[in-house]
């Protein structure tokens, strides 16, 4: 099998899984008692802290552990809005942000909250001039991701982080595709909240964390007990924690050698591809775009059909976000970038990670092509158009023998 779609979910690294095994058997001490087997799970407990804080660049007591991205973002926003609705009930966000920060902040909308969601461009780039002039008096939140999971794109988190640190409004964005894999720094650009999620680097699913700047103002999501400093109720997943722990270890010691690896094998997915297959369209801005992604549209042919085809072949990948894959809706993202509805429901979505390799990236280009090429066989769009992109790959050949013949490097 060769697995492309690290944005979705990755494997467990077997180091961290070695290293929660204990915590799934003999430690299996609730952290919340006093006595010494208890004393031993909140020691890994307050490690696994110390760990994922050197990785956000934050103080320990700013790490507070959740279930998962999902959690995080609703805790930032919802319990942002809970602790300020005398201040203010308007909040900006962007069309193209993860389900889990549009479908809060719709139900915010439910309880009287004003929310302002920003256009981008092209490329998927928020206009921090727009966010600017969308400051109200009335703002307390400004919730922006800080890379797009379906097409890659980084937004410029520094900038907006001095605008809404200039306004005296809070700053949260959703670093999930983030977080271990491009060095942070929360306290740099002044992010108030960031959330991520274990199971995006390597460690396992149903655990991760919110960042809460000190001193910010926020209420619980989740109300019981006086885990993770009154601030999230429920028993402690030690095992889990133990294990974002450590994956939060090893991204900081190996992103560096493994952000150029796997930047330099989506690169040749991607030229390949466009070798192979003509009619595509690169989603995703060029240069501020996450090295292991790559979103492409394949004209004439939807998305799905790709994909079952890829899974006859044992090769994993996706179409957009995970979490909206029981949708029948062309991707908001994609839509929200301006491309038509028939060319956003051709996407596919190449996302590499550590486990990736050099003959893994040449067995997808070949099998994608032949894919490709039967699916348009029997496309109505394709028919209907197969005279035009012939006509393209005619001139192309014509352009490729010129510069075997005369040694000229021309442009195809």
């Amino acid at each position: 099998m060769i697995y492309m779609d690290y944005n979705a979910t990755t494997p467990c690294d077997k180091r961290v899984v070695e290293e929660m095994l204990p915590y799934l058997s003999d430690e299996y001490g609730n952290p919340s008692s006093l006595y010494k087997k208890a004393r031993t799970a909140r020691k890994a407990v307050d490690e696994a802290r110390e760990r994922l804080a050197k990785l956000l660049g934050c103080q320990a007591n700013e790490v507070f552990f959740t279930s998962g991205g999902t959690e995080a973002d609703n805790w930032a926003i919802q319990g942002t809005a809970c602790a300020l609705k005398d201040k203010g009930r308007h909040i900006i966000t962007s069309l193209i942000e993860h389900h889990a920060v549009l479908c809060a902040c719709k139900a915010l909308e439910k309880k009287g909250y004003k929310v302002t969601y920003l256009p981008v461009d092209s490329y998927g780039m928020v206009d921090v001039g727009e966010l600017k002039k969308s400051i109200r008096q009335d703002t307390i939140l400004v919730t922006i991701m800080y890379a797009n999971n379906e097409i890659g794109t980084i937004q410029p988190i520094s900038e907006i982080a001095e605008i809404t640190k200039s306004r005296g409004v809070y700053f949260h964005t959703d670093a999930v595709q983030v977080a271990g894999k491009i060095p942070l720094t929360v306290n740099s650009p002044g992010i108030d909240m960031l959330s991520l999620s274990g199971h995006k680097f390597y460690a396992p699913k149903g655990i991760g964390a919110l960042y809460i700047r000190k001193g910010v103002k926020i209420s619980p999501l989740l109300y019981g007990g006086e885990q993770e400093r009154g601030g999230r109720a429920g028993t402690e997943n030690v095992a889990g924690i133990v294990g974002i722990g450590k994956a939060a270890e090893l991204a900081q010691e190996e992103m560096r050698e493994e952000s150029v690896r796997v930047g330099l094998l989506r690169d040749r997915l991607e030229e390949e591809i466009k070798k192979r297959i003509p009619q595509i369209v690169v989603n995703g801005h060029p240069e501020q775009r996450l090295y292991n992604t790559l979103n492409l549209c394949i004209k004439y042919i939807e998305g799905e059909s790709i994909l079952l085809n890829l899974d006859f072949e044992d090769i994993c990948v996706s179409s957009g976000s995970a979490c909206a894959s029981g949708s029948l809706e062309p991707s908001h993202v994609l839509l929200a970038i301006g491309l038509p509805d028939e060319t956003a429901r051709g996407s596919l979505r190449f996302s590499l990670g550590k486990y990736n390799t050099e003959e893994d990236v040449t067995r997808v280009v070949t099998v994608l092509a032949g894919v490709v090429e039967r699916l348009w066989r029997i496309s109505p769009f394709w028919e209907k158009d197969k005279e035009q992109v012939n006509g393209l790959y005619r001139k192309s050949l014509r352009i490729l023998q010129k510069s075997q013949k005369y040694g000229k490097n021309y442009s195809c």
